[in-house]
């Protein structure tokens, strides 16, 4: 009697039955040929205790594990090789009520796990996007995007976009940049200082604000066309305070938690000192990066696995040349450790670089990937960025006087511990970036001395990235912090005035340093010796630097003089590297030089002076 009642209360809608409900799976896609194994995560309505089986052959359920959280499943998928390209059926079942869930597969390009990486051969272009150009004034402001556009904010959106940049690759491209690194293009939906991108909303969602997935794919596209590599910049370490998961963490371990709003100490050399206290080490690596920016747990293994697949699906699914990581050392070591390897393992040939803002060279090193460290502690990174150089360019080159050890010798000083590096030629090296102060305001508006500056990037060891505007002598106001530094390139807006982009519109001084900059990096790009060659560097006297880039067939000597006073090259001096050289160009003004003869070095210059055999 019972039965037939509840049958009847059901037919008459007076009992609701809820079914599960699938609203998201991620991965959004995969890949046959892949290495890392597959797990999706499925969010939506009452998943718990549901089961998931495939209905098609060539992929197969493994395992499915249940979250605290009611509203998600993590399911272990296997893919045959062999299988074909297609959407993939996926039945996952409770109260006997079945949910269909479509899952792409594709092909795997051939090559893809051995694609080549940025290298000492290219010279990098760091922008920010939405600082850049905007290309598509139709997408500024969107219903589900919280911040909207003012440009009169310096901590606002401006509106640059994808768009912006595809309009401008010839533009970088002529520079004689050979990659780009733009900051994150993922969705940041916080309600103010959006536009920075590094409080990612979703990670798998490029913010409709600067365009769409398959706008991103075809910005890469093109790029490559060009000859340009483009460069994800990486955020595992945090998320934004509103990403969509905030509202319902699969478990509550997905981020590290607080009895109160705890930040990070910052003290990220605790991770490599010997001496360091656990509370010390938790203090850096668990406190949140701020408070829009909560700390995603490694530890927790879904995380983790969320995170290498996230960014290898970037990577295989945009076609992408490398990653910058950013905030490395503010994750646990051993986590972050096991993500770099993963990816690594997929892709034996990217090169990942890991933002480890650190003055010390030994700290720093410790950081780079196959190092023999004390405590048997291997990143897997095989790139490191070289602050302390950074620090050392602008210490060196800034003074106008100088007294013992000072100037250029802060630059020598710095190289000289390159006996700490496995591979110093790997080093991320720059003058600034968009965490720092611009170039030429950290060099007093000299734009003599930002011409040196540049010189050192074009023929120093490692891997030289530009910030965008620096070849023009971009300085925003500091007085407004990072928003009024990370200014809008003029002429990326319609109705600018002066357009920076087209050379008529440059000043006398925006002329010179650009082309200065355009004629080395352009060089560059067949500068073999520069890209692989050894390192000789000479000690300054009277503060003129000499350095060689070398191999047994040619040289390039590179000559800064950051005294006030002429200076003559004393030939002799430099005999070692120079033997066997009758001559050679020197590359800013296309004169020979020969070996020997007098050569008269200007104040607050720089020569390149290209020798071969």
């Amino acid at each position: 009697m019972y039965r037939y009642l509840l049958l009847s209360l059901i037919l008459l809608g007076m009992i609701e039955v809820k079914a599960q409900r699938v609203e998201r799976v991620e991965p959004r896609c995969w890949w046959t040929g892949m290495k890392l194994p597959l797990q999706l995560m499925l969010h939506g309505e009452r998943l718990k205790g549901a089961s998931v089986r495939s209905l098609d052959e060539g992929l197969e359920v493994t395992a499915v594990h249940e979250a605290e959280s009611p509203n998600y499943l993590f399911v272990d998928v296997s893919i045959d090789p062999e299988a074909p390209e297609g959407n993939y059926r996926l039945a996952v079942t409770a109260n006997d009520r079945p949910v269909v869930v479509t899952y792409p597969v594709y092909r795997r390009r051939p090559g893809s796990a051995q694609r080549k990486s940025f290298s000492s051969a290219d010279l990098i272009y760091l922008l920010m996007p939405d600082r850049f150009a905007d290309g598509d004034p139709a997408t500024n402001n969107t219903p589900n995007t919280i911040e909207k556009v003012n440009r009169s904010n310096p901590h606002g959106r401006h509106g640059g976009d994808i768009q912006g940049i595809i309009d401008h690759l010839n533009y970088i491209h002529g520079l004689g940049a050979t990659a780009i690194w733009p900051t994150p293009l993922t969705l940041d939906n916080e309600p103010e200082y959006s536009y920075h991108g590094y409080a990612c909303c979703d990670y798998y969602l490029i913010d409709p604000r600067f365009g769409t997935n398959e706008l991103y794919r075809e910005m890469v596209r093109r790029a490559h066309r060009l000859g340009l590599k483009i460069i994800l910049d990486a955020v595992p370490n945090h998320c934004g305070s509103n990403h969509w998961w905030m509202k319902d963490l699969p478990f509550r371990d997905w981020i590290h938690q607080h009895p109160r709003y705890t930040q990070t100490s910052g003290l990220f050399y605790t991770n490599s000192d010997p001496h360091a206290a656990q509370v010390d080490i938790a203090a850096c690596v668990d406190g949140w990066f701020d408070r829009m920016m909560p700390d995603m747990n490694l530890g927790n293994p879904y995380v983790l696995q969320y995170m290498k697949q996230m960014a290898v699906w970037w990577v295989e699914w945009a076609d992408l040349d490398g990653i910058r990581v950013d905030t490395y050392p503010y994750n646990r070591k051993e986590e972050i450790a096991r993500w770099t390897e993963a990816i690594r393992e997929e892709y034996p040939h990217l090169n990942l670089v890991g933002e480890c803002w650190i003055n010390s060279p030994s700290l720093v090193a410790y950081w780079e990937g196959g190092q023999d460290n004390r405590d048997g502690y291997d990143s897997h990174l095989p790139s490191v960025m070289d602050f302390p150089l950074q620090q050392a360019i602008v210490d060196g080159i800034r003074p106008d006087s100088v007294g013992w050890g000072e100037g250029l010798t802060k630059i020598y000083y710095t190289l000289a511990h390159d006996l700490v590096y496995v591979r110093p030629n790997t080093m991320f090296f720059f003058g600034d970036n968009h965490d720092t102060n611009r170039l030429a305001y950290l060099l007093g508006h000299d734009y003599r001395k930002v011409k040196m500056a540049l010189t050192l990037l074009a023929t120093m060891r490692g891997v030289p990235q530009l910030y965008y505007g620096t070849e023009l002598m971009f300085t925003g106001d500091p007085a407004e912090g990072h928003g009024g530094e990370r200014i809008d390139f003029p002429g990326g807006w319609k109705g600018d005035f002066p357009n920076l982009f087209n050379p008529a519109e440059r000043d006398q001084t925006q002329r010179e340093v650009f082309d200065h900059a355009r004629k080395l990096f352009n060089w560059r790009k067949t500068a073999t010796v520069v890209h692989d060659g050894r390192m000789m560097h000479y000690n300054p006297l009277h503060n003129l630097y000499v350095y060689f880039r070398y191999t047994d067939g040619e040289a390039v000597m590179t000559v800064l003089n950051a005294s006030h006073d002429e200076q003559s090259i004393d030939w002799p001096r430099f005999r070692e590297r120079t033997a066997g050289f009758s001559g050679g160009t020197e590359i800013l003004s296309d004169r020979e030089i020969r070996v020997g003869e007098e050569l008269k070095v200007p104040p607050v210059s720089s020569l390149v002076i290209h020798l071969k055999k």
